[in-house]
């Protein structure tokens, strides 16, 4: 099943196990995917004299991961083919303590104060980009808990059952039979939902305060690059971040980035972080800034793991998120018909009608995307007319089921208290409104700034985007920002790149005259 190139990088990459592990499977007799799930099982096991596999009856196409005869709480029913294979790697590289992707002590102290039985299910897609990562942050919470269980469950292989739960996006966590969570997430953002869930016990942090001459929050090409210049410079410096990369790692093709033909999102925030790890950047990933107080000129930083950093100097690099409708019903039927993210979610609409809010690069491309599944693209776009570059435009007329309706303002989403059922549009030249009967929405209107703890900390515009000058000061002394979170007018990555580097010289430039802005 596995072709050589594979077959070796998976003897490489187990080269090193020092436990023994079991593919507990069961496989049903007459299951249409035995064969290549048998197949699975025995590449695996010929990959390593570490691991190998025992098969038994059973109703479900599925194994856990037993480590020296014990069960890890890792399970996958299903193949964990696609982007899941990696999933499946880290699994078995973490149960043996190997893997980049191991969180700090704090975290998993964190996850180990989480008391009582916890069973978790992942459902995902194997073409999914966004599931991966849940899917390995709580493998990994099953490992540091005893108490916690994770299955992933391939969302295709048990139609059924994804559609008797209604649903209808990717990646769905239920915890103990009961929705989680739906879409897009991180291991910080994940513990915190199930820290609020289930009794939680843990020993408070130490009162003592960690200190720095930089500290840069966020982890995307702003921040890497102001991390970097930083460090550079000698400065001791801490990057606070939710995950390195930031919106990067949602970005499925990078053409622009000087110099790189192509690169993948993915590949790009791999980079960004190996290239930080070569100074000595303290990288605190997996955390929110909660708070941000000056007290006698050094800025001091609580965290959503409530822990305290301090520094004369920060740089805010917190980029931007998606932004949504804020229409009646969008809310309610987020993961039951309304998507952000075409490669992950567009599979659910085979066959079907969907509708891609917003004009631009980004809804070109989703339209384009979701026509080679769906029998029919809805375009809505706001202005008078579609604001994708050229080269998308043409192809996107090449497209017999794609149809483009501009000047088209979003009133309201509409369901049948299920799932999407239509969108109501009103026309804004003659302000007529029309119902359009449709199954899934997929909005794709730009992105809002991540600015909303900072708001009452430095000045932002109407946009909510923090005001900087020319050498990315803030109205705050000390205090500075770059890339995608700012007032700059275009929000590109070779940009958010060249912003983090100014503001990183700023800083250093005020440190060493002992100004402030």
């Amino acid at each position: 099943m596995l072709d050589n190139d594979i077959k070796q990088q998976l003897q490489n990459l187990f080269a090193k196990l020092q436990a023994q592990y079991v593919l507990d499977a069961t496989v049903p007799e007459l299951h249409e995917y035995k064969e290549e799930f048998v197949d699975f099982l025995n590449d695996v096991a010929a990959s390593s004299d570490h691991i190998s596999y025992r098969i038994n009856d059973g109703t479900q196409l599925a194994f856990s991961l037993l480590k020296n005869d014990k069960n890890t709480g890792i399970k996958f029913r299903g193949i964990p083919n696609g982007h899941e294979f990696s999933s499946f790697i880290l699994a078995v590289l973490n149960s043996d303590g190997q893997g980049k992707n191991i969180p700090d002590e704090v975290l998993i102290n964190r996850v180990k104060a989480l008391k009582g039985k916890i069973n978790l299910t992942t459902y995902v897609s194997l073409t999914c980009t966004n599931c991966p990562e849940i899917v390995q942050s709580l493998n990994l919470m099953a490992l540091f808990n005893d108490n916690i269980t994770h299955e992933m469950v391939d969302g295709a292989l048990y139609q059924e059952e994804a559609d008797a739960l209604n649903i209808q996006a990717v990646p769905s966590v239920f915890a103990d039979g009961q929705l989680l969570h739906v879409g897009k997430s991180g291991f910080g953002e994940l513990l915190e939902k199930l820290s609020a869930q289930y009794d939680f016990e843990i020993q408070a942090n130490p009162s003592e305060i960690k200190s720095y001459d930089v500290i840069v929050i966020g982890g995307g090409p702003a921040g890497i690059s102001a991390a970097i210049y930083s460090a550079r410079k000698g400065l001791n410096v801490a990057i606070i971040a939710e995950k390195i990369g930031g919106k990067v790692n949602d970005t499925v093709g990078i053409e622009n980035l000087i110099s790189i033909p192509y690169i993948t999102g993915t590949q790009l925030a791999a980079q960004l972080k190996v290239h930080a790890q070569h100074y000595p950047i303290d990288l605190l990933e997996h955390r929110r800034v909660e708070k941000i107080t000056d007290e006698d000129k050094q800025k001091v930083i609580r965290t959503s793991t409530n822990e305290r950093y301090t520094a004369p100097s920060i740089i805010i690099a917190t980029g931007a998120d998606w932004r949504k409708l804020n229409v009646p019903g969008e809310t309610e039927y987020i993961g039951r018909g309304v998507a952000f993210c075409p490669h992950c979610d567009g599979p659910f609409y085979k066959g079907k009608h969907v509708a891609v809010v917003g004009g631009g690069n980004s809804g070109i491309e989703a339209a384009i995307d979701l026509s080679e599944i769906c029998s029919k693209v809805t375009v809505l776009e706001f202005s008078e007319y579609l604001r994708a570059d050229t080269v998308l435009l043409e192809k996107m007329k090449s497209r017999k089921n794609i149809e483009a309706i501009v000047s088209a303002q979003t009133t309201e989403v509409l369901g049948n208290g299920e799932k999407v059922t239509g969108i109501r549009v009103k026309d804004r030249k003659t302000d007529k409104e029309q119902i359009i009967n449709l199954d899934g929405i997929f909005v794709q209107i730009g992105l809002m700034a991540n600015s909303g703890v900072f708001k009452d900390f430095v000045t932002t515009n109407k946009a909510g985007e923090i005001e900087i000058d020319e050498h990315c000061r803030t109205n705050q002394p000390g205090v500075y920002a770059a890339g995608d979170v700012t007032n700059i007018p275009y929000k590109q990555i070779i940009i958010s790149m060249g912003e983090g580097a100014k503001a990183a010289l700023s800083a250093f430039e005020d440190r060493i005259r002992s100004v402030s802005n």
